[in-house]
């Protein structure tokens, strides 16, 4: 199939985070069908696919997550004005790349392994990929790993760190009408929130690149009627960072910005990961016609094999910008561009 036709394809089986599985089944038939080095092995809703073996070469994963956010998409992905676009039109512009290549089969001086899994909105904790690498012994003796990411076709290097967390804020109920009824468990978000509206992005520069710190509030949940005092909130705060930061060094801001306000309760610790500029495969990737080199601001599955020692780097086709939007897009021209950068990136391997 063209690429097209493939994106199309695995754009109308949904596959919303924790409902991979119809996708799995799918590409797991479609592969089954097709000459690997050897049948594809399934992990939950995750699929290992061997693509090329014995080529003397090094061990490289091609990975790709099966699931797309859900923000609320209706209708199937289409085309229009030389463009895809609709739910999973970015995310699994990736999914498409691998299937191409599993279709194709080009020469490839590597040891070439599809990795499709699922959960990746998860972080890694909650992600597939973590159960994947845990049981398939194979996978982490890679020497390098390519994260499909939508990314304009930018080559994206190292990874955010990400920090989730929970501030409680405790009050007291009282009528809303009466002076000096209740404790306000709202009021008392009013100090942090004010730090939080204030707060600039903190450059943190690596290897040339440039990340940016950053702290938002994304949820909040309280208060009981409307002439009810607050008596409880709980707002979700997004630490995001550069690599020059730990997972511990975030959790400690977030502390400091409760102070004895309120309690903290971390959700999701999700650590960063170094850009790895210099590394050969990276360096060749570069030279192989990318649209450009920058950090990558958010957290990736980078990370993750960062912290199972294989250097990874984040690579893809879609329109990064529009990824968990109501139409995700990946322009057809960025698609067939990433093709031939791949193919470019291959023949440097002799």
């Amino acid at each position: 199939m063209e690429l097209l036709e493939n994106l199309l394809w695995l754009c109308r089986i949904p596959s919303p985070t924790g409902e991979e599985r119809d996708l799995a089944d799918e590409l797991a038939r479609r592969l089954a069908a097709l000459p690997l080095a050897s049948p594809p092995r399934r992990y939950g809703d995750s699929l290992v696919a061997p693509l090329t073996r014995g080529s003397g070469g090094p061990k490289i994963l091609l990975v790709g997550q099966l699931d797309v956010a859900n923000p609320g998409q209706r209708g199937e992905a289409r085309t229009e004005n030389k463009r895809v676009l609709g739910a999973g039109a970015a995310e699994k512009s990736g999914l498409c790349l691998m299937l191409d290549l599993a279709e194709r089969r080009p020469q490839v001086h590597a040891d070439i392994t599809l990795v499709f899994h699922a959960r990746g909105a998860c972080g890694f904790d909650a992600s597939e990929l973590r159960v994947v690498m845990k049981q398939d012994a194979e996978l982490r003796g890679a020497d390098f790993a390519l994260v499909l990411k939508p990314t304009d076709n930018k080559l994206q290097l190292g990874s955010g760190g990400s920090t989730h967390a929970t501030l409680a804020f405790a009050g007291r109920t009282g009528h809303s009408g009466l002076p000096g009824a209740g404790v306000n468990a709202i009021h008392k978000f009013a100090r942090v929130l004010s730090q939080l509206v204030a707060f600039e992005p903190v450059p943190d520069v690596v290897d040339g690149l440039t990340w940016y710190e950053m702290m938002n509030a994304t949820s909040a949940h309280g208060g009981r009627s409307g002439s009810v005092v607050a008596d409880h909130l709980e707002v979700n705060v997004h630490h995001t960072y550069g690599p020059s930061t730990s997972s511990h060094a975030s959790q400690e801001r977030l502390m400091a910005l409760v102070d004895r306000v309120g309690a903290v309760r971390f959700e999701e610790l999700s650590r960063p990961a170094p850009p790895n500029r210099n590394h050969a495969l990276i360096a060749a990737l570069e030279q192989s016609g990318v649209q450009g080199v920058e950090a990558r601001q958010t957290w990736t599955e980078v990370a993750s094999f960062t912290t199972l020692g294989i250097p990874a780097a984040n690579f893809g086709p879609g329109a990064e910008r529009t990824m968990h939007a109501l139409n995700e897009v990946t322009e057809l021209s960025e698609l067939a561009r990433a093709q031939t950068i791949l193919d470019s990136w291959f023949a440097k391997m002799t």
